[in-house]
């Protein structure tokens, strides 16, 4: 045995020894380097579907201030002045033309009631002065304070009719917040995913170059051992085939390599212009075993309580069941109450007429003012108050009755997506379960594989050493222990992807990565 052939094979488990057990390294000379926590802060900051989708809140928000206005006062001011004259039409006005001057105000303040009522309180205020004989006040100061209770007994009553549009709003921000969360989530997972996977594309194209130069390596032996008539002709076309496999391997390799830096510069959203693309991205982390157990039960109870979904699901059926018990109360019969309270106020300038001679002058004048009319009227010194009820009854009602049936068909098919969701979390939780407790028994397989790999090639090396073997089997060897640790890469990358998709599927991702809704919605 030529001991010559020893030194290319140390060389190649050397150059295996690098990778470490699962074996991690990078060339760092050129790129742009990540670990994975800065692929997550780049991916938050600047991923264009949460870019896109944080702007939905804020809208929600909006939305809900908007149907909060409804229980602001609303105030209202009137203020005129007019003058009127016509002929005289009966012997006790002014000979020739009645003129009369008057100047009107008024305020009034609205406010809604949760029940669907609405209250009012108006102050009016009406100066009056003409030319006409004979009158008690002139100018005359009349004002009038008024309190007005309109209440919906029937249709119309209760605390969800009337707060529909804010109820509705309310649950429409709380789904666009889920569904904002949703997306986090999602874009969290598919960064982890898309580096994770990125890891192992570089070392598997690692591997696969290893595993050429060690190909091209016997092809050079074979061919001087044929030149020297130490082996047939044949071995060299064997090597050959390797050789070219091993090449079209690299090739799919290397493209697997762009296609991983492609998707997590898109998540990342890193840029498509000609500087983007030509700085390839290299992962600084390495995929580690972190031990962790969850049964099914406890990770399906996380995810009831958790998913996004079920969330945004929950709040649809919360919108929906308000337009239900709003459309069955519009069937009921309109029956309103309305009370009112008034307080009126006079006062001007007062002629006092003699009571034996009321067609005379007047005996003496009493000066007023407008300030007395208003001080009248606050003090409620006339009991002036009116209720009263109004019933309206529909005939036939047939849109009530088709919005009602519509409501509850439409509240129905909710609950149904709801149960139909919830069976397909189970699926999903499941599932991501048993890929986790496959995964990690995975990672102790494929790491006993790679001990008994490098054991293999050990034996083989030894054997070679006292010319028991030939270069042909240990560089098999070699490629089986390229391949082993390649496996064993790619089962420790499979299992941190089940970590994360475990978090997803449970709706704990963000807790877990500490992230927070309020970093991006104020």
């Amino acid at each position: 045995m030529n001991t010559r052939r020893i030194p290319a094979a140390l060389a190649f488990l050397a150059a295996l020894a690098l990778l470490g057990g699962a074996g991690f390294s990078q060339d760092r000379g050129s790129g742009l380097s990540l670990t994975l926590e800065d692929s997550l802060v780049r991916a938050l900051k600047g991923n264009l579907s949460i870019a896109a989708e944080v702007i939905n809140p804020g809208l929600a928000s909006a939305q809900v201030s908007l149907a909060m206005q409804m229980y602001t006062p609303t105030v209202k001011l009137d203020w005129g002045r007019d003058r009127f004259e016509q002929l005289s039409t009966w012997s006790l006005q002014q000979a020739g033309s009645y003129i009369n001057r008057g100047t009107n105000a008024s305020t009034s303040v609205v406010q809604k009631i949760p029940f669907g009522g609405t209250v009012q309180a108006s102050l009016s205020y009406v100066k009056s002065e003409n030319n006409q004989l004979f009158q008690n006040y002139n100018p005359s100061y009349t004002s009038r304070l008024n309190f007005v209770l309109t209440q919906p007994l029937l249709k119309n009553f209760g605390w969800s009719v009337s707060r529909r549009e804010i109820l509705v709003a309310q649950s429409g921000f709380e789904a666009s917040r889920s569904q904002f969360k949703k997306v986090l989530i999602e874009t969290v997972y598919s960064v982890e995913a898309a580096y994770w996977n990125l890891v192992y594309a570089i070392e598997n194209l690692k591997t696969q170059r290893l595993s050429l130069e060690s190909g091209r390596d016997l092809l050079a032996k074979t061919r001087r051992e044929v030149q020297v008539g130490t082996k047939a002709p044949i071995e060299v076309l064997n090597a050959e085939a390797t050789v070219a496999r091993r090449e079209a391997d690299i090739l799919q390799a290397e493209a697997l390599v762009k296609r991983g830096q492609d998707q997590l510069r898109t998540l990342l959203n890193l840029g498509t212009d000609a500087a983007a693309l030509g700085q390839a991205l290299l992962p600084a982390d390495k995929p580690e075993f972190r031990p962790f157990a969850i049964t099914l039960d406890e990770a399906l109870a996380l995810a009831l309580a958790r998913r996004p979904d079920l969330e945004v699901a929950k709040s649809t059926i919360a919108t929906k069941a308000v337009g239900f018990r709003v459309a069955r109360n519009q069937r009921l019969p309109q029956l309103d109450l309305q009370l009112i309270k008034a307080s009126p106020g006079i006062s001007g300038r007062q002629y006092i007429y003699d009571p034996a001679n009321p067609f005379g002058p007047p005996v003496g004048v009493i000066e007023g003012s407008a300030s007395k009319a208003f001080t009248d009227s606050f003090k409620f010194l006339y009991n002036n108050w009116t209720a009263g009820l109004t019933l309206t009854i529909p005939v036939g009602d047939v849109v009530g009755k088709a919005n009602y049936a519509y409501a509850k068909l439409d509240l129905e098919q909710a609950q149904a997506r709801l149960k139909a969701q919830e069976q397909q979390i189970y699926l999903e939780v499941s599932d991501a379960v048993r890929t986790l407790e496959t995964a990690a028994k995975a990672v102790d397989a494929y790491r006993v594989a790679r001990e008994l790999a490098e054991k293999q090639l050990e034996a083989e090396m030894k054997k070679l050493n006292v010319g028991m073997s030939t270069n042909y089997f240990v560089l098999t060897y070699q490629d089986a222990l390229a391949s082993a640790r390649s496996l064993e890469l790619k089962a420790l990358v499979d299992y941190n992807i089940a970590l994360a998709a475990i978090a997803k599927v449970t709706g704990t991702t963000l807790e877990a990565r500490n992230i927070s809704l309020g970093d991006f919605i104020k």
